[in-house]
């Protein structure tokens, strides 16, 4: 398309015809616009003669030019007279400017051109899309030349100035997915950063990922030229007022879902950042690295994951193929570390893991609540996960909430990205629930009904019953979750509604939540979904009523309860007849008077546990298809003796077990002399299982001196780098409480506290330093928390006092926070 002439009036009726839909919208009326004026532009030049060159720029060196967009011109040329050139210059801005076009113009020689970019990262930016427009081509491309080189060899220094720059816009300008007006160029995952990774490509050092990048640079061009149609303004920004025209132009039900359109848009260019600018720390540092220190190191994490170049990849030896486990287990490790996911390691897992059986084993539960509960950290990993669709795979009515807006300015984010901060909020408080994993659970998906018709809280309880019960939890479990979500709006609204003061509406409430537990998730659960909404969400007043609330129903539901507290807070089992097996190993033990254990593989399989006999191998026969073990029941049996716990914890953290959940108990069924049994529940970090004549073995030198445990694993700590996973989560103190009416025989002592090598061997030293014996102990790890209950008794073997029992957990939680 031509104008004929350069006369404005011909440029400006050709150009209105164009957007008037004489072009398909999108690209070809992009490229058509670019044409035409390229065309106008050429013929203002006119024949000006060898040395002389007009160069497009920016967004139109590009071709994107939107209705509205600025022309970005650069008149070169290679010294002639300046009399000359300034009459050039005025043949070709004038115009411009008589049309009411913005112009960002300059007029330099080559030389002049390169220093100015020398001094201005926007201005090298903007000569990397250099296009010849009209005169003397060779010019054009000498300068595009030599940009493109200088680029290249000053990458080391100027990408990290690109990324400041990314850096410093974002945080001015937030994150396009998540605002509700949002600006489509300058906000992160806007069109800013397309250009960015576009000049990053240039430099040879790096590329984006392709998938879906092309599709959504595009979409958001489109948006903005819609935008600048509807509104016959030069603007970026998408204002609420505009929304609807503009999703109508667009041929789009409603406003909502043009959002939707550009929130799925900037995540991909956003993911696409993300990974990009990790690949360039990556290659810049490696070229730091003096010689003979470039090799790269794989640190172990988890079973079948390894840290290397400050990401987290999966091991040479991991199967996926045959570990549906291991997309949550690879994620869990990441996000307890603080380290992101490598994205060939994503795909690879998302194109060739099995899906998780139905139920999920009990495994991925624990996966998928230390990955939820590893604080800020699971925010990048969720959405790494999310951007390969391993978490619609988990969870397809995720795809419900997926880049949701929503219209209440009290909302920060997207329906998605709230429910992640919520998670993320609620790991704060999982010291003050008694379950941990449904705490994380529920904060997860407690507006999961939003993509739902009606009421999103009666959508979300029917959407957690059938996710819950997939999930493996069992039906108590999952009517509690269903529960807290049905109800998660109550303790607020209620609080700030209603009269305290009259018993009809604590009465209510407590009949709806029906026991202390819920009760205590749901207030748990309030706190971290206001604190995810925004700022103007929660304060000390509404706090305070809340707390009020809670009080007031705690304790009506405990007047309920107190005719049957005895019974409920007697969880310590009375002495029975062991089964055989454990009897048998009740009986090596006293006769050979030193431990004795049993080490058995535990695997999972759709239809529940298989538990067989551990051979050493760490899998089925060579060809075999039988399920991959995830970890093994050990058994000790040793004579009643001190420093027991301490020491049998302290072998198992030295061999690199996870303790999932232990039992401790003392028997004497035939009365020939008292026997302590521990019944573990431990998994490999990764590896192997060890053999069990190696745990005994080491087990016999800890209870006698011989094996120093907190040196060995205080040497294993600083040799293995990869700890930063622990120090990653940001996890809560620990706390540690005398749980009222815990037993008759004893007092119980509950801890609660981040899950991590050596803790509970920290744990039994502390109390066998106090001087307390430990009757049994319940041991548990809900996710990434261990929630564990230790019954003991003083010297007289009698419970402790009230006093000394406060002292002992405050002792304990000294102990252990230090």
């Amino acid at each position: 398309m031509t104008t004929g002439s350069g006369d404005p009036g011909n440029y400006a009726a050709a150009r209105l015809r164009l957007l008037d839909r004489e072009v398909r919208p999108g690209p070809p009326r992009r490229r058509a616009l670019s044409d035409l004026t390229d065309a106008w532009l050429a013929s203002l030049l006119g024949g000006a003669g060898e040395g002389v060159a007009l160069v497009a720029v920016g967004g139109y060196g590009r071709g994107e030019l939107s209705p509205r967009s600025d022309l970005d011109l650069l008149l070169l040329h290679t010294g002639r007279d300046t009399r000359e050139v300034a009459a050039l210059a005025d043949r070709l801005w004038y115009p411009v400017w008589d049309l009411g076009i913005a112009l960002d113009h300059s007029v330099r020689t080559p030389g002049e051109a390169e220093r100015a970019a020398a001094g201005d990262l926007r201005v090298q930016l903007g000569l990397l899309d250099a296009r010849h427009v009209a005169g003397d081509p060779e010019i054009t491309a000498a300068l595009r030349t030599r940009m493109l080189a200088r680029w290249r060899t000053g990458a080391h220094r100027l990408l990290p100035e690109l990324r400041e720059a990314v850096r410093e816009r974002a945080h001015r300008h937030g994150e396009l997915r998540f605002l509700l007006e949002p600006d489509l160029k300058e906000a992160r995952g806007g069109l800013r950063d397309a250009t960015a990774l576009r000049a990053v490509a240039a430099s040879w050092l790096a590329d984006a990922p392709r998938e879906g990048l092309d599709e959504a640079h595009r979409t958001l061009l489109d948006v903005r030229d819609a935008l600048h149609l509807g509104t016959g303004r030069a603007t970026d920004r998408l204002a609420l007022q505009d929304q609807d025209q503009i999703a109508a132009a667009l041929a789009l039900p409603d406003a909502d879902a043009l959002l939707r359109r550009v929130y799925e848009a900037a995540r991909v260019i956003s993911y696409a950042c993300d990974v990009t600018w990790r690949e360039v720390d990556r290659v810049l540092g490696a070229r730091r690295l003096r010689p003979g220190r470039g090799r790269r190191t794989r640190t172990p994490l988890a079973e079948g994951v390894v840290v290397q170049d400050g990401e987290v990849v999966l091991a040479r030896t991991a199967r996926p193929e045959r570990d549906p486990v291991l997309p949550l287990r690879a994620a869990a490790a990441a996000a307890q570390a603080g380290l992101p996911p490598s994205r060939p390691a994503l795909r690879r897992l998302a194109a060739v893991a099995p899906p998780l059986p139905v139920p999920w084993p009990a495994e991925a539960r624990e996966e998928f609540a230390t990955l939820l509960g590893a604080g800020e950290a699971a925010v990048g990993v969720w959405e790494a996960l999310e951007a390969e669709g391993l978490v619609t795979a988990w969870l397809p009515e995720w795809e419900w909430v997926r880049c949701r807006p929503q219209r209440n300015p009290v909302h920060r984010w997207t329906v998605d990205r709230h429910l992640i901060e919520t998670a993320v909020r609620a790991g704060a408080y999982v010291r003050r629930v008694r379950r941990p994993d449904l705490l994380l659970v529920a904060a997860l998906l407690h507006d999961i009904g939003k993509g739902r018709p009606g009421d999103h809280s009666v959508a979300g309880e029917a959407a957690v019953r059938g996710m819950a019960a997939r999930m493996g939890f069992d039906a108590a479990d999952t009517a509690t979750l269903a529960t807290v979500v049905r109800h998660h709006l109550l303790l607020a609204e209620t609080a700030t509604r209603r009269d305290l003061d009259d018993p009809a509406t604590v009465r209510t409430v407590a009949d709806a939540v029906g026991g202390a537990g819920t009760l205590e998730l749901l207030h748990a659960l309030t706190e971290a979904d206001a604190l995810a909404t925004g700022p103007a969400a929660w304060s000390a007043w509404r706090a305070g009523l809340v707390a009020d609330l809670v009080r007031r129903t705690g304790a009506v539901l405990a007047g309920e309860a107190a005719g049957t507290a005895e019974a409920v807070g007697e969880r310590e089992r009375p002495a029975s007849r062991p089964a055989a097996g454990t009897e048998r190993l009740a009986a090596e033990a006293r006769r050979t008077g030193g431990p004795v254990l049993s080490l058995r593989a535990r695997a999972e399989t759709p239809a529940g546990a298989d538990l067989a006999d551990r051979t050493g191998r760490a899998g089925p026969a060579e060809g075999g298809t039988g399920p991959e073990p995830v970890g093994a029941e050990l058994l000790v049996a040793l004579p009643d003796q001190p420093g027991v716990l301490p020491a049998a914890a302290g072998v198992l953290a030295l061999h690199r077990l996870t303790v999932r959940a232990a039992d401790l108990r003392t028997v004497d069924p035939l009365g020939e002399g008292r026997v302590l049994l521990l019944s573990w529940r431990v998994a490999a970090e990764y590896g192997p299982l060890p053999q069990a004549a190696r745990l005994r073995a080491d087990l016999a030198r800890a209870l006698e001196g011989s094996l120093d445990i907190p040196a060995r694993l205080a040497e294993r700590e600083r040799a293995h780098l990869g700890r930063a996973r622990r120090r990653g989560a940001g996890a809560p103190p620990p706390k540690v409480t005398v749980a009222p009416a815990g037993s008759r025989l004893a007092t119980v002592i509950e801890v609660r506290a981040q899950d991590a090598p050596g803790l509970l061997y920290r744990i039994g030293r502390a109390l066998e330093d106090a001087g307390v014996t430990v009757r049994s102990a319940r041991v548990g790890t809900l996710g990434a928390n261990a929630v564990d209950a230790f019954y003991v008794t003083g010297p007289d073997g009698a419970p402790l006092p009230p006093r000394e029992a406060a002292c002992l957990a405050a002792e304990l939680e000294r102990a252990l926070g230090g």
